[in-house]
């Protein structure tokens, strides 16, 4: 019985994993909102998350376009009023990747008012039957205790209240360390993103799987 289970789940497995990319004969569309982090601000052009991470899942054989959303400087409010316009046109996305809250906590701006504006955002791609993965960010301990607590929730109970998958911390692996970001010790370098990329991929690809 124990071999029979292990044989059936191993087939599923398969099964999601080839019809993923039976699908992507034709290339999915990935929407990145986000803020600079996801436009590359400071590169060059094509050293930005969404074009890096296209190349990452058509190199994994996933024919994918994914369509870089990332305005600098912008705050949670600004993608709430582009994230119509963003995810419009065709083909219709199959997930859209919420990055977005860096500026918000950068200008202490209240994260109960950041959680509001997350959460129309959620609202707007739930009524649009657009899958979502959430990628969280995390405040500095100098911002003070009180405001790193309220601030460093808000992802995870989004996360619960709509049921989509989260990648806790969009800049994991990069912050804070100064060989993976550019001299203003705020936004990643090449080598930054390359790490973003290859972390988050594999959750991008389970996500796209479930969906």
């Amino acid at each position: 019985m124990a071999m029979r289970s292990a044989f059936f789940f191993a087939v599923l497995a398969f099964l999601s994993v080839f019809s993923l990319k039976a699908y992507a004969a034709d290339p999915i569309r990935i929407v990145a909102l986000g803020d600079s982090l996801t436009a590359g601000y400071g590169m060059e052009s094509g050293q930005d998350f969404a074009t890096k991470l296209q190349e990452k899942m058509i190199a994994a054989g996933i024919s994918a376009r994914v369509d870089n959303a990332g305005v600098s400087g912008d705050t949670s409010a600004g993608g709430l009023s582009r994230v119509d316009w963003a995810v419009d046109g065709t083909p219709r996305p199959m997930l859209v990747i919420v990055a977005l809250g860096a500026n918000d906590m950068l200008r202490g701006i209240d994260p109960a008012v950041t959680q509001k504006n997350l959460a129309a955002i959620l609202d707007k791609l739930k009524e649009k039957k657009i899958p979502v993965l959430l990628a969280g960010m995390k405040s500095p301990a100098n911002l003070g205790p009180f405001f790193q607590g309220k601030f460093d929730r808000i992802y995870q109970e989004l996360a619960d209240e709509y049921d989509v998958p989260l990648y806790p911390f969009f800049l994991e692996g990069v912050a804070m360390k100064a060989e993976y970001n550019l001299p203003d010790g705020l936004h990643p370098n090449p080598k930054g993103i390359a790490i973003m990329v290859d972390r988050i991929f594999p959750v991008v690809e389970k996500t796209l799987q479930e969906k």
